[in-house]
């Protein structure tokens, strides 16, 4: 692994946690590079093909969830600049793939849904993608690049370039073309940690809160009616039960 790649992933955290105020601090403190950095070298035991060799890169694996708290299999794929923050309880199945620049958070899940060998099993993250803390993403599908997964959504189709999916199952929030990354580099300061902003709410909770509203809207309008007839619905309903 060449010096450029080591100083790569070292900016790359300090752009994207505020909490990192020095290299030293990221170099020493930052579980998630060094389960990175431990990844590389199994992941080049594993392509190896060597049987040998294969159980030494997950015995490696092993000895770095020990240490860090992430579980990575030799044989995921991990592209540039990819930051596990906090890191502990990640686990990043055999056939996943994570573009460049993708930010993983504590208690992620990239699993599989098939016990078929040798296919598919794990999602591939396009560049750029942002997993909040605890959301599993399971299947062999594609989250698309620069899409954000929100805090404990529980994915199990693809998700579009560019989007916002929260919930279990999770669901569509937003379907953009730009990602908060890319945002952030320009200097907005945009950036998605865990996935979502503070603007960012569940579908489902929405249409909930219409449906509370127009039912109140009804209620109103059903007592105005009633003042201006002259009713008192409960009367009506107590004469109503008496007739029958």
């Amino acid at each position: 692994m060449s010096l450029n790649r080591f100083t790569e992933d070292i900016d790359a955290i300090l752009i994207r946690d505020p909490a990192a105020r020095s290299w030293f601090e990221v170099l020493t403190c930052y579980p998630g590079l060094h389960a990175i950095w431990f990844h590389r070298l199994s992941h080049g035991l594993w392509c190896s093909g060597l049987g040998p060799l294969r159980w030494l890169a997950r015995f490696l694996a092993m000895l770095t969830r020990w240490v860090t708290g992430i579980e990575i299999h030799p044989g995921a794929k991990i592209g540039r600049r990819v930051f596990i923050d906090h890191g502990m309880g990640v686990v990043i199945g055999e056939t996943a793939e994570l573009g460049n620049d993708c930010t993983i958070y504590q208690g992620v899940t990239l699993g599989g849904t098939s016990l078929i060998k040798g296919e598919k099993r794990h999602p591939t993250l396009g560049p750029r993608v942002v997993v909040g803390a605890g959301a599993k993403v399971l299947g062999p599908f594609t989250v698309g690049e620069g899409a954000k997964v929100g805090s404990n959504a529980v994915v199990v189709s693809a998700v579009p370039a560019g989007a916002t999916v929260v919930g279990v199952p999770a669901r569509l929030v937003e379907d953009g073309r730009s990602d908060s990354l890319s945002q952030q580099r320009v200097g907005s300061g945009a950036f998605a940690a865990y996935g979502v902003t503070e603007d960012t709410q569940d579908p489902r909770d929405a249409q909930l809160a219409m449906l509370a509203h127009a039912v109140a809207e009804q209620q109103r309008l059903i007592s105005a009616l009633e003042k201006r007839l002259g009713v008192n619905a409960s009367a009506v309903d107590e004469e109503s039960s008496a007739a029958s």
